[in-house]
């Protein structure tokens, strides 16, 4: 299902004006990635990457060019490890957070 732009501009203003909103958007992509829902995880960092710093500044943090940038988070993009923590690398440092991870017991 495609985004409306009304949708994508509702997002970029809360974005713009909301640090908490940005900074759990970010970890819920995270989130998605670690689950095993890439593909959501994908879109949901591709929102933010368009949201926040955008795939130019990306590039040139990352050293990735900006066209395997789009395409790593589009609908068929498959990163490689190396790639996908340069970004994440990048984008906790843009957002001025650090991640972590923590280990919970599953029943």
């Amino acid at each position: 299902m495609a985004l409306t732009k009304d949708f994508k501009d509702t997002v970029k203003a809360r974005l713009d004006t909301d640090p908490e909103f940005r900074r759990a958007l970010l970890e819920e992509g995270i989130d998605l990635l670690l689950s095993g829902d890439v593909g959501t995880g994908r879109a949901v960092l591709r929102d933010y990457i368009n949201g926040t710093i955008g795939f130019r500044p990306l590039s040139e943090e990352t050293a990735i060019p900006e066209k395997s940038l789009m395409r790593m988070f589009g609908d068929e993009g498959n990163p490689t490890a190396q790639n996908l923590f340069a970004v994440i690398e990048a984008l906790q440092r843009n957002e001025g957070v650090e991640l972590a991870v923590t280990a919970k017991a599953v029943a």
